[in-house]
């Protein structure tokens, strides 16, 4: 179902005016430059439609890709384009009976420099539960038709190879991914841990020309979520690291092309865990200024934080726990144009699961939360997914239950 009205609803206009009236009661700041104003739904598909993934694109356009059945065997990736608040009509760039479909590994689309768009999603490669590869198709008219899917890797092992990250590059793009080949062999070769999942990196050009593949870390948390960000001197990954005493936490690489720095852990948190937790870190980058956010479990409590650095993600300043307590995580973040930024999550509570969203400085001061949405703590309800067009930022997120799918709303930025 597609809606058209953007206008402002007198309940969002409501609670931006609480919002400001009740700061000072409750113990959190209200920065006065800007002020968070909830939107209506603005576009939304039927169940069991699900993975969406936002992105911003020239002319503060936006990209929506999400997965959604043709019928009980075929799964498509969708595309639709917002352009001056409008949708277009959804376009189709794959659909297979192959598709893996899963609830925290998603396709995902930008668009490069010259108006293309790339598209990536990940396709079965045997029978194996977790065997996938990550395929790209490329579009040079705004989604209405699509190339010959290639494979993003080298690497054609039945292992898992997801988890992607893909930002506009250089002219064309990068990719950063997570890829189980040393998890196949089970010994070592090329200098892998036997066993042991990697991250690995490599660019394509708007003509589907690959480089090089590139080993950013030799051994890794298995199934979360990498983050790509571009900042003035190059690019910056994130990715849930994992030591010899299963230490989960997250790690951070600078560089581009073949030329990567060591990785760092952005925080020193201690999560000893013996298993994935499902549940990676964001980036969001302006030229220096760069903010990442995170989940993590120590001891059993579950925390939420951000982090802010100046310099590009060499160093960052302390971290700010940013959840209201109890947070199942599925973070991302967007940077503002004061230095502040927005994150958004789930937060289980004693009713009901939460989808929630709420700005915070480098210095530590958190606005009150903002509720986007009910949901629930299924894994069918995925991740929510933010990008910011304009002066307003754009949430996806997905219902579970037979009412649900995924759903699309603004959040004004006024100052």
């Amino acid at each position: 179902m597609l809606k058209s009205d953007r206008g402002v609803s007198w309940w969002g206009i409501s609670l931006a005016v609480a919002i400001l009236m009740s700061t000072v009661s409750c113990g959190y700041t209200q920065s006065p430059s800007i002020v968070l104003q909830l939107n209506d739904v603005e576009f939304e598909r039927p169940a069991p439609s699900g993975e969406p993934h936002l992105t911003s694109a020239a002319g503060d356009r936006a990209l929506l890709t999400w997965l959604e059945p043709v019928d009980e065997a075929i799964w498509a990736l969708r595309l639709v384009v917002r352009d001056g608040g409008e949708w277009s009509t959804p376009q189709t760039i794959h659909s297979s009976d192959q598709l893996f479909v899963n609830w925290a590994d998603f396709p995902s689309s930008v668009e490069m420099a010259d108006g293309s768009i790339i598209a990536h999603w990940l396709e079965r490669s045997a029978d194996a539960r977790y065997a996938y590869h990550v395929m790209l198709s490329l579009s040079s008219n705004g989604g209405v038709t699509w190339s010959e899917p290639f494979r993003a890797h080298d690497d054609t092992s039945p292992t898992e190879h997801g988890f992607v990250s893909l930002v506009p590059w250089d002219g064309g793009a990068a990719l950063v991914w997570l890829d189980g080949r040393a998890m196949w062999k089970q010994e070592e070769d090329e200098g892998l841990e036997a066993g042991a999942m990697s991250v690995r990196f490599r660019t394509v050009d708007s003509e589907g020309i690959l480089g090089p593949e590139v080993l950013l870390d030799d051994r890794t948390c298995e199934c979360c979520q990498t983050a790509l960000a571009r900042g003035n001197e190059g690019l910056i990954a994130a990715y849930r690291d994992r030591s010899m005493e299963e230490i989960r936490d997250i790690a951070i690489v600078r560089g581009g092309g073949e030329h990567w720095s060591n990785p760092s852990l952005i925080s020193q948190d201690g999560w000893e865990v013996p298993g994935c937790p499902v549940n990676g870190p964001q980036l969001s980058a302006i030229d220096e200024s760069l903010v990442a956010t995170w989940y993590t479990g120590v001891g059993g409590d579950p925390k939420a934080y951000v982090a802010f650095s100046k310099d590009g993600g060499a160093t960052f300043g302390r971290r700010i726990r940013i959840d209201e307590g109890l947070p199942l995580g599925r973070l991302d973040v967007e940077q503002l144009d004061d230095g502040s930024a927005v994150v958004v999550w789930l937060e289980a509570s004693d009713d009901s699961p939460r989808v929630m969203a709420r700005r915070v400085t480098a210095s530590g001061e958190l606005d009150m939360a903002l509720v986007i949405s009910e949901t629930s703590q299924m894994r069918a309800s995925g991740f929510p997914r933010m990008t910011r067009v304009g002066d307003e930022l754009l949430l996806a997120w997905t219902l579970a239950d037979e009412e649900g799918g995924i759903r699309v709303r603004s959040v004004g930025l006024t100052e």
